[in-house]
């Protein structure tokens, strides 16, 4: 038996193998959208193939990530604009309960005293984001001390 976890991971990344044969690695065309996963689910598989690309302030390409460059850039893989920046992110997602969320929702966080960070959620308390200088996109759990406490809202792109 696969475990929720697992299972959440599995879809998302056959997601990204779909979206990959559609539009051939490594291009810079929009993906296509699948009938059967939503604009969300594609953004986050989008995502999920840049785990392992170095953080890079204001980055917005395979070359380098920040954490709103990420989320731009894999939603306009998938053929949604959103804006650049965390805080005009912020001011156009519609807010949702946690117990509401669902892949390609966005997670905003308190970091140094104020919101100051986002990343895409992907399921079972899990979000891919770009972390800081240093480091590299990568998944995280909201189960983590730093994330529970840090996380402000979630929303979703409008």
């Amino acid at each position: 038996m696969i475990s929720q976890p697992a299972l959440i991971v599995r879809r998302l990344l056959c997601i990204a193998v779909l979206i990959s044969a559609a539009t051939g690695c490594g291009t810079q065309q929009s993906v296509s959208r699948s009938p059967s996963a939503s604009i969300g689910d594609q953004a986050a598989a989008v995502a999920l193939q840049q785990v392992g690309v170095p953080y890079r302030y204001g980055g917005t390409t395979p070359n380098g990530f920040d954490c709103s460059g990420l989320v731009q850039y894999s939603y306009s893989r998938v053929g949604k604009s959103v804006p650049r920046t965390t805080k005009a992110l912020w001011k156009n997602a519609e807010p949702v309960a946690k117990d509401q969320m669902r892949a390609g929702d966005l997670l905003f966080f308190n970091i140094a005293g104020k919101m100051s960070h986002v990343g895409m959620y992907i399921g079972d308390d899990r979000f891919v984001h770009a972390p800081s200088t240093g480091k590299v996109v990568s998944v995280a759990s909201l189960r983590s001390d730093y994330y529970r406490k840090a996380l402000i809202r979630a929303g979703r792109p409008e």
